[in-house]
């Protein structure tokens, strides 16, 4: 099974990195996008996941793993929605802020510059890589 990447964003105020590095594991739920919903349903165990922080934050924080496949989003009262369950990873050494991909030419085709409303999206390996090594700085 190959390893597919993904970037997660969530606003510090619904659910912060700190939270996560005491829960060590969490359900990825309330994503009401048809796109990221998607997403998610394509998300297999084992998968890895770039934790990004947006609005007050801007930063890539840490990393995660997915641990279960998607499954009906148990925060939804209606429609058909799904979610799965992260397990963390470790933290960045240094955050890597959106002002440094935004100035990082290997980052140009990235998701998140693209589409940067979309809360969960797919990543290259590369870039996935490459916010790894900016971190580790």
């Amino acid at each position: 099974m190959t390893t597919r990447y993904w970037l997660v964003k969530t606003e510090p105020e619904a659910y912060a990195w700190e939270t996560f590095l005491r829960e060590k594991r969490t359900v990825w739920d309330g994503v009401r996008n048809y796109q990221a919903r998607n997403h998610l349903r394509a998300m297999k165990k084992g998968d890895q996941v770039l934790f990004y922080a947006s609005v007050t934050t801007k930063a890539v924080q840490g990393t995660a793993t997915v641990a279960k496949e998607h499954f009906p989003d148990p925060s939804a009262t209606e429609g058909d929605w799904a979610a799965v369950e992260l397990k963390l990873g470790a933290s960045l050494h240094r955050p890597v802020e959106l002002a440094t991909i935004k100035a990082d030419p290997q980052l140009a085709e990235l998701p998140l510059l693209r589409q940067s409303r979309l809360s969960v999206m797919p990543l290259e390996k590369t870039d996935y890589e490459r916010i790894l090594q900016l971190g580790a700085a």
